[in-house]
């Protein structure tokens, strides 16, 4: 016979099992659908408005969400303003500031979310779905975002200088950094065009092209007919035009679009708080 204890011992466990099962699914598509049924849409013409204005928002949004989820996880702790300059946030880390852009997209959307469903849709999904919808707008391939992230009370600039990668890490240090976060090498490969949604600037890579090395102007690493057929005609050599880019991924945009989107969602559910709050304003905690 099974003794009372052993009983009390399993009921628990399957409270436990119960429990993780209830976390595991506060993410889902259509979160909003009955409590705010116009988030989604808010937040994708807020987008769209500043993409007008400034098409290197999208990137800026991307990024962002790049940078919120690698600290803390996914609770748009990155959004909070610095409230005592001894303990800068998140947001006035070096790899953020200046660099980080788009905060004014989501404050906007969440005033006009505030104002027609007050204290329901959180600004890490709010994020979330930027993210998603600066893809879109770029065309690149539209997902899914799985909903339901409470934001983060606490954010700090040191935190973001400890989990962000850093531009000088080599391939061994960048995969451990993305492997802390759950994410493979390959999803690392993947991401990393999320800064310039799948393009790069030609300005970071024309000394690889054209003045390389005293006996070489090109880099003998790269491929001489994808640099000659493809690169230097979009580089010119002696430009300086910063708008010049070309595709990360020119053979295979559509297998790359497929990856790409599927590592953002599983991006977007790194340490996804459950017990956070839904901020009345992105750039400060509730009082």
């Amino acid at each position: 016979m099974i003794g009372s204890k052993q009983v009390n011992f399993y009921g628990f466990l399957v409270l436990v099992c119960l429990y993780n099962v209830r976390t595991q699914a506060q993410l889902e598509v259509g979160f909003y659908g009955f409590t705010c049924a116009l988030a989604e849409i808010i937040v994708k013409e807020e987008v769209r408005k500043a993409f007008i204005q400034d098409n290197g928002v999208a990137a800026g949004l991307v990024r962002m969400h790049f940078h919120d989820c690698f600290v803390r996880g996914c609770d748009g702790s990155v959004l909070i303003n610095t409230v005592d300059p001894s303990t800068p946030a998140e947001k006035d880390a070096p790899p953020n500031n200046p660099s980080l852009r788009g905060f004014e997209v989501i404050n906007s959307a969440k005033a006009r979310l505030e104002a027609v469903c007050q204290g329901t849709v959180s600004c890490a999904d709010i994020l979330a779905f930027a993210a998603r919808d600066s893809v879109e707008i770029t065309r690149g391939l539209g997902y899914d975002v799985p909903a339901g992230r409470k934001d983060g009370r606490v954010s700090l600039a040191s935190e973001a200088l400890a989990n962000l990668p850093r531009p000088t890490s080599n391939v061994n240090q960048l995969t451990q950094s993305f492997a802390n976060k759950g994410l493979t090498q390959e999803e690392m490969v993947t991401l990393s065009g999320a800064h310039t949604i799948g393009r790069s600037h030609c300005t970071s890579i024309t000394n690889r092209l054209y003045n390389f090395n005293s006996t070489t102007g090109q880099d003998p690493t790269l491929d001489p007919i994808y640099a000659n057929l493809e690169l230097k005609p979009a580089c010119p050599q002696g430009s300086t035009n910063p708008n010049l880019v070309v595709p990360m991924d020119p053979f295979s945009p559509a297998t790359s679009d497929i990856k790409f989107a599927a590592a953002m969602i599983k991006m977007g559910k790194i340490g996804v708080s459950t017990t956070g709050e839904i901020r009345a304003k992105c750039s400060a905690i509730n009082s």
